[in-house]
């Protein structure tokens, strides 16, 4: 009858130390190699997990007051630039732009438009023409006093010498004060009209001046009248929407957020100890937390002038008695130059890990 061997109580612990050092020199070895790795990298890279996505977000505004009358969008619709968003009530509008017409049409009939001569032009021309007449008077007026002055002074020669009679000589004389008082009339109606041209020379100026600011407060009507259409100012996602059909809105008032969608950058605050080998142009890997495997890449494009203490509302002040010496950080801007694909968008506010290949 055979007999089974049984393995002593001596011969087990033996094998099982036999299979566990190997498997622990393994593990060593593998621990060893994993930190070596870790250490070997974090000597070639700055690392920080003090990092979020962010990006272009504006707030629409209302430039002008009134009913909203329509909305184009919902929240989180994706928009085109320059896509219509909210209808403003555009009667009041409309009514200014006619009123602004009317009174540039007014101003255009005073100072003149398009080589057609105005109100303000043509007295101009009537006061030169007024001046010009005034001229030939005055040369007639000159011409006929000049007569008049050489008949008088022949008709005293033969008054003295007692061939004409004292009333002859009395009539010349009259004739010859005649024409010098209608030299000065004419003299007198000559300044007159060249204060008049003058004047309306100003005139003219004044119908421009009136011209100008018409046409200004035309622009200006058909500027407000357009901002009853609000439009998005570039491509992205309608975020945050505040406004309702009737509701009245005032001029600066938020009406909604636009998220663009071709901006997105990484704010990463880096340790002021890690950035003696921190530069421009450095190539940067990125983890994103919402997304694990994601494999984005980017670009170190700027370095913050101050840290990010110096902005905050109530700066630290260092001097005083209760000192703490505490490590600041440095906000760096990194350009994705990879993300994660167009089905895992990079949101402004994500949470990431940046790591920044120093050499």
């Amino acid at each position: 009858m055979a007999t089974t061997v049984r393995p002593t109580a001596t011969e087990e612990p033996s094998t099982g130390r036999k299979i566990a050092l190997p498997l622990l020199a393994i593990g060593a070895l593998v621990a060893l190699g994993w930190g070596a790795k870790v250490i070997m990298y974090n000597r070639n890279h700055e690392s920080t997990d003090n990092a979020q996505v962010d990006g272009t977000i504006v707030p629409v505004l209302a430039k002008v007051g009134g009913y909203v009358r329509k909305i184009e969008v919902a929240d989180n619709q994706v928009v085109s630039g320059g896509a219509p968003l909210v209808l403003i009530d555009s009667s009041e509008y409309v009514v200014r732009l006619a009123q602004a017409e009317a009174d540039y049409a007014a101003a255009v009939a005073a100072a003149g438009a398009r080589g057609q001569a105005g109100q303000a032009e043509a007295a101009v021309q009537t006061a030169q023409s007024q001046t010009r007449v005034a001229s030939a008077q005055i040369d007639a007026a000159r011409v006929a006093h000049t007569k008049a002055a050489a008949d008088l002074a022949r008709i005293k020669d033969l008054a003295a010498k007692q061939i004409v009679s004292k009333q002859q000589l009395d009539a010349v004389q009259a004739a010859n004060d005649e024409t010098a008082a209608a030299l000065a009339v004419a003299e007198r109606q000559a300044a007159t009209a060249a204060a008049q041209v003058t004047s309306a020379e100003a005139g003219t100026r004044l119908a421009q001046a009136r011209l100008s600011a018409a046409r200004a407060a035309l622009d200006n009507a058909k500027l407000q009248l357009s901002y009853t259409r609000v439009s998005a100012p570039f491509a992205g996602t309608v975020s945050r929407k505040q406004v309702e059909i009737g509701q009245l809105i005032q001029p600066g008032q938020p009406l909604l957020t636009i998220v663009a969608d071709t901006s997105d950058y990484i704010v990463a605050n880096f340790k002021e100890t890690q950035l003696s080998d921190l530069k421009v142009g450095q190539s940067v890997a990125i983890d994103v937390d919402a997304y694990p495997g994601c494999a984005a890449e980017g670009t170190l494009e700027s370095l913050s002038a101050a840290t990010g203490a110096q902005f905050a509302l109530l700066p630290p002040d260092n001097a005083t008695g209760n000192f703490t010496k505490v490590v600041q950080r440095v906000p760096a801007r990194i350009r994705v130059t990879r993300g994660c694909g167009p089905d895992r968008p990079l949101r402004p506010g994500m949470s990431v890990t940046v790591h920044v290949a120093t050499s």
